[in-house]
């Protein structure tokens, strides 16, 4: 990677952390690096501007409202947005928002990746937030067998062999901490 192409990636991502806290300006920033790319995105798949500058207006208000939903350890900031926009414009054919003489629908099938969709991140991004709220509540021994076993993928008899305590010990935390855990689970449907 070029210096100039890493020193770009490294301001955006640092104007998406300034996004997700909440700093307006940073929206702008983040616009004038990305917008002409999502545009060539979003005019690519629906073939007309006006449809491609209402979708690139859809990515950046979802932007603002979702920013902090971005990880920059899961992916580069603009391969995100790019992702972000090529869904959206997808989104707007499939729904039929996209005007007359503009792109049929059919065309979009070429042009869909099999990466899930923005919505369907967002969504596994808040059920696995549920997941670590509805854990915090555990108690700590059950809270940290689970998270050992299930996390990093050990066993119960690593898991009490590392502890000192006796295997029969270890299965009721991790039983009674799962009982718990689906209760919670299921409060928050």
């Amino acid at each position: 990677m070029q210096p100039a192409s890493r020193e770009a990636r490294e301001r955006l991502k640092a104007a998406m952390q300034r996004l997700a806290s909440g700093e307006r300006s940073a929206l702008e920033d983040i616009y004038r690096a990305t917008s002409a790319k999502l545009f060539g995105i979003c005019l690519r798949i629906l073939g007309d501007e006006k449809e491609a500058e209402d979708a690139l207006q859809d990515v950046y208000i979802s932007l603002w409202r979702r920013a902090d939903r971005y990880d920059p350890e899961r992916a580069s900031p603009i391969s995100w947005l790019a992702t972000f926009a090529r869904n959206r414009a997808i989104d707007r054919l499939r729904m039929g928002k996209v005007r007359q003489g503009s792109v049929p629908e059919d065309a979009a099938a070429p042009v869909a990746d099999k990466a899930p969709l923005a919505e369907a991140l967002l969504i596994d991004a808040e059920r696995e937030a549920r997941v670590h709220t509805c854990l915090d509540a555990l108690e700590a021994n059950p809270r940290e067998a689970i998270r050992t076993a299930f996390f990093e993928g050990r066993t119960y008899a690593e898991i009490a062999e590392a502890r000192g305590i006796p295997l029969g010990t270890m299965k009721s935390w991790v039983r009674r901490g799962l009982m718990k855990l689906k209760a919670c689970l299921e409060k928050g449907e």
